[in-house]
């Protein structure tokens, strides 16, 4: 009986870490920008994501759920995003109506890592791309 149970307890472990692993690839093996937004305290936060480019924008997505980035980003007016090693200031706009065509860029840049992605969290349904604007 123990060793049926050191058997499942370790096969969970090994597909726990299996699971990290594959997160890991599949997010970071394609371009990855850093946002920088600041938390309650005025720390600044960075988190990774992924980019596309449409009509001479820059796009993030968030999901339909949200996310701490997302929520430190509509907090304050301006963030930053480092891409290609450099940094610059923006503002965001909200483009829901442009969340299946970005939606397919994503899908098409990050191919396998966004549909593991999708399985993970259930889909991209109801996503919402964040339009990047150079502040003045």
């Amino acid at each position: 009986m123990m060793k049926r149970f050191k058997w499942f307890l370790g096969s969970i472990m090994g597909l726990v870490a299996l699971l990290l692993v594959l997160q890991t690839i599949a997010s970071e093996r394609i371009e990855v920008v850093e946002l920088h937004t600041l938390n309650e305290l005025g720390e600044e936060v960075t988190t990774r994501l992924w980019v596309v480019d449409d009509d001479g924008y820059q796009y993030l997505r968030v999901g339909a759920t949200g996310s701490d980035w997302f929520t430190r980003l509509q907090a304050n007016n301006e963030f930053d995003v480092t891409r290609n090693d450099r940094r610059y200031t923006y503002t965001a706009e909200l483009r829901e109506e442009k969340s299946l065509g970005i939606n397919a860029l994503m899908q098409e840049k990050y191919t396998w890592g966004d549909t593991f992605f999708a399985i993970m969290t259930g889909s991209r349904e109801g996503s919402i791309p964040v339009e990047l604007h150079l502040a003045n």
